[in-house]
């Protein structure tokens, strides 16, 4: 049994509560295939990224494992502004709001099908898994970053209206084409490792630990140590932000003091 999200941004719980901790969230167009249920709650693993949590049995739609597979196997655009979608099911209108980073399956020029379903969409999107061409230019990982400037910190969070570190590298790669995992720690073990700072360019990420040395930080390098700014990073503390970088970790000028230690930097 399969699943896709066909709402704007659905919670994604660690248990199966309400007062369980969002560890993620389905963005519009993400499909998970179904492992179990209880009570009101749908036990998942996302085909994405491959990561299991508890969603609201009211807030996706079922999909039959046809369905699913030719969602995955066909290319997905991938939307990169804030689009309104309408759903013309039952000859009636329904718009939903949508964010970036969300998924439009199977997508024919304005419109796609879900089910039976016919959607309309306003905005931008782009086949980002796609090959590039002419018509298809990605916008590119430090650009895409810049357009969560500002955006409020959230644990679990993926959206502009509320995002964690893991969650903006990982919609930030998606639109530019690459695949990386939710969490930090797991991103930490996919890449290349580089072995100083030196080496690092534009779009490569740095990772930081905590006292235990457990990865528990990740961002996204802006200016490399060599350019004229010096090494700047963008990451999700508080809010999405742009701070320095050197070989200690990240140092925040407004706190004037290094908020997170640096452990290593990977090329992906």
């Amino acid at each position: 049994m399969f699943g896709i999200c066909n709402l704007s941004v659905v919670p994604c719980r660690k248990e199966p509560s309400d007062k369980s901790e969002m560890v993620t969230q389905l963005l519009f167009g993400e499909c998970f295939q179904l492992l179990d249920s209880q009570g009101n709650w749908q036990h998942i693993r996302t085909q994405y990224d491959e990561y299991d949590c508890w969603i609201d049995k009211k807030q996706f739609q079922p999909l039959s494992e046809k369905t699913f597979r030719e969602i995955k196997e066909h290319e997905t655009a991938i939307t990169t502004d804030l689009l309104l979608l309408t759903s013309s099911e039952n000859k009636y209108y329904e718009h939903i709001p949508i964010v970036l980073g969300s998924s439009l399956p199977m997508l024919k020029e304005d419109h796609f099908f879900m089910g039976k379903e016919k959607y309309s969409f306003e905005g931008s999107a782009i086949f980002s898994f796609a090959k590039k061409t002419s018509k298809n230019i990605l916008p590119g990982i430090t650009e895409t970053a810049k357009w969560y400037l500002n955006s409020p910190y959230l644990w679990g969070g993926k959206s502009p209206f509320g995002i964690d570190c893991s969650g903006l590298t990982q919609i930030v790669y998606k639109i530019n084409g690459i695949k990386l995992k939710r969490d930090a720690w797991q991103q930490a073990e996919q890449g290349k490792v580089l072995s100083f700072l030196e080496e690092a360019e534009t779009g490569d990420l740095a990772f930081f630990d905590n006292e235990d040395g457990k990865i528990t930080h990740v961002g996204i390098i802006l200016t490399p140590l060599h350019s004229q700014k010096g090494a700047l990073i963008i990451h999700a503390s508080g809010k999405v932000r742009i701070d320095k970088l050197d070989h200690q970790g990240i140092y925040n000028e407004e706190m004037k003091k290094y908020t997170h230690r640096l452990r290593i930097v990977k090329k992906m």
